[in-house]
């Protein structure tokens, strides 16, 4: 008996040894990693670590071969270009300061530029007070090497026809009816962060094509040649009919009898007072060569002139 008893007593040690192996078996076949248990000791949380670690690199791997496989999509998002179609516009440049804007002559507009899908606003200041731009932070600006915006010399024309020499940048536009950072120094050598946005864009083309409403405008321009004796005043009277803008400009003096713009000749459409003349815009923000014939002198006699129309003063 007493035999018998102690082979049951082995047997069923030998049993439980052999379920207890089958079972830490089972654990690590079924979830590919090691065995984790009551008695589990540093080397067995190491390994389980260093396998977790393998499946994350595995997984982040995964992830960036699957990126890879989509080049199309992400290049064409970074790559999209402005909203706009290349051209030139106008818009408004608005800013966080009123000590930082835009000539009061030019109505709070610039003139917007896109080619090849990027935009760059240019802006006539208030003065010459502010002397650099830098398109992100001031203490960016600061650094050696940082590449600043230069002014250029701007002449600005106000309502009474008054002239001022101001200065004008040229920015660079990331996107349209978004603030975006544009620092700025002055004549006492100090940065200073502010935030402007560029809104509101209006297409202008050459052969004085505007997109514009039927209707009458004013514009500021800007008047160069002859003597100086006379001028054409400054801002003229501008009509759009079918997208065509024709501008009613009077001069300074009552001694000119024709206008050639383009070839074309053009009669006063006033008989009394200073010269008056209905003329093409050709083109905004560029001169335009134009011929005015005086007969103040001995005998008529035909002068060169130019005219600028400065698309960022159009105002209704």
């Amino acid at each position: 008996m007493i035999l018998k008893r102690k082979i049951v007593m082995i047997t069923l040690l030998l049993s439980a040894a052999m379920l207890g192996g089958c079972g830490a078996k089972s654990t690590t076949a079924e979830s590919g990693q090691a065995a984790t248990t009551a008695n589990t000791g540093v080397e067995d949380t190491d390994t389980e670590l260093s396998s977790l670690e393998g499946t994350s690199e595995e997984i982040s791997e995964s992830t960036e071969i699957s990126k890879a496989s989509e080049p199309s999509e992400v290049s064409e998002t970074q790559s999209e270009p402005a909203a706009l179609p290349d051209g030139t516009y106008s818009a408004e440049f608005k800013t966080d300061s009123s000590m930082f804007h835009v000539s009061e002559a030019c109505d709070g507009k610039g003139t917007l530029t896109v080619e090849n899908g990027k935009m760059t606003i240019h802006v006539s200041l208030g003065s010459k007070k502010i002397v650099n731009l830098y398109p992100g932070l001031a203490e960016d600006a600061a650094r050696d090497g940082a590449e600043l915006l230069q002014p250029t010399t701007d002449t600005v024309t106000y309502s009474d026809g008054m002239t001022e020499e101001v200065y004008g940048f040229d920015i660079p536009v990331p996107a349209l009816e978004t603030e975006f950072d544009l620092a700025l120094i002055g004549t006492k050598e100090k940065w200073y962060d502010h935030r402007v946005s560029v809104s509101n864009p209006v297409a202008l083309e050459a052969g004085g094509t505007v997109n514009l409403a039927d209707g009458s405008y004013t514009v500021a321009l800007t008047f160069a040649g002859g003597s100086g004796k006379a001028e054409i005043l400054s801002p003229a009277t501008m009509v759009v009919t079918d997208g065509k803008a024709v501008a009613t400009v009077q001069w300074s003096s009552p001694n000119y009898d024709y206008m050639l713009v383009d070839g074309d000749k053009y009669l006063p459409v006033n008989t009394e007072g200073n010269s008056v003349f209905e003329i093409p815009v050709l083109a905004f923000d560029e001169p335009i060569d134009v011929i005015g014939d005086t007969v103040a002198m001995s005998k008529p006699h035909e002068v060169e002139y130019t005219l600028t129309f400065h698309s960022d003063t159009i105002k209704e």
